[in-house]
């Protein structure tokens, strides 16, 4: 469905939406019912095997991280460990801003829509979430405020640490580019991803997770939301699956 940015509907597109709705099975309660517990079934099963995974991703451990990295922060120079911001823990979202663009990745953007309501709560967990993009950190601080966010954003300008934790190409032209732990013939300038650190007491950061591609599904809610959608997503008529998908302010 087409949205302006007043926030009405396309009356053709509201048609058009109308039309594929006419598709959804009509059953009777009863019947309904009777799917309904079946999908309760796989539902259950499904958040059983979450945990699971929870739990062997907390058990995957740490590999130290020795780089010494500089990040440009509204504060000022920071290292890998001011960004913890005081907490035990850290999330760092690999925003796709590459150093000459314009704006930020529409994508990325999709999903730092529902960052900020997150901030405060994964504080009280003892967690820490920043962006971090290779952008210019004035030119991200530009875009954030276009955008209306406010949650931290520092820039990786001039470091190894995108290429390091694989949303960049390797720094040695020898080396095969690998992104979501397999090698691929070609690898963009900048690529999505989310990692995980945690700090020792004896102030060594360790690296204990990160995830690519559809692993970020998880973390975007608007997607969670569609997927119970009468029509779901509705991407699969599209020339590719986010060709609808436009930043929020472009609607």
């Amino acid at each position: 469905m087409s949205v302006s940015r007043a926030g009405g509907t396309d009356a053709s597109n509201t048609s058009t939406a109308s039309t594929a709705n006419d598709a959804i099975e009509v059953v009777s309660r009863d019947e309904w019912l009777g799917r309904r517990r079946e999908l309760l079934a796989l539902e259950k099963r499904l958040t059983r095997e979450r945990d699971e995974l929870a739990r062997r991703r907390r058990e995957l451990g740490g590999v130290p991280v020795t780089s010494d990295y500089t990040f440009h922060t509204e504060a000022g120079p920071a290292t890998l460990i001011d960004l913890f911001g005081g907490r035990s823990q850290l999330l760092v979202y690999h925003f796709m801003f590459g150093p000459d663009w314009e704006e930020g990745c529409p994508s990325c953007s999709f999903w730092a829509d529902g960052y900020d309501p997150m901030v405060v709560h994964l504080a009280h967990r003892d967690v820490a979430l920043v962006a971090v993009a290779s952008a210019p950190l004035d030119r991200l601080l530009a875009y954030r405020e276009r955008m209306g966010w406010s949650f931290p954003w520092v820039s990786s300008a001039g470091t190894t640490f995108n290429a390091d934790f694989g949303v960049s190409p390797p720094t040695e032209l020898a080396a095969p580019p690998i992104y979501n732990y397999a090698e691929v013939d070609q690898m963009m300038d900048e690529a999505p991803g989310l990692s995980a650190f945690a700090l020792t007491s004896g102030g060594a950061v360790l690296h204990t997770y990160s995830c690519y591609a559809r692993g970020l599904d998880p973390f975007n809610a608007a997607y969670q939301m569609l997927d119970v959608a009468p029509r779901g997503r509705d991407e699969d008529a599209l020339d590719w699956p986010m060709a609808w998908l436009r930043r929020h302010d472009q609607y």
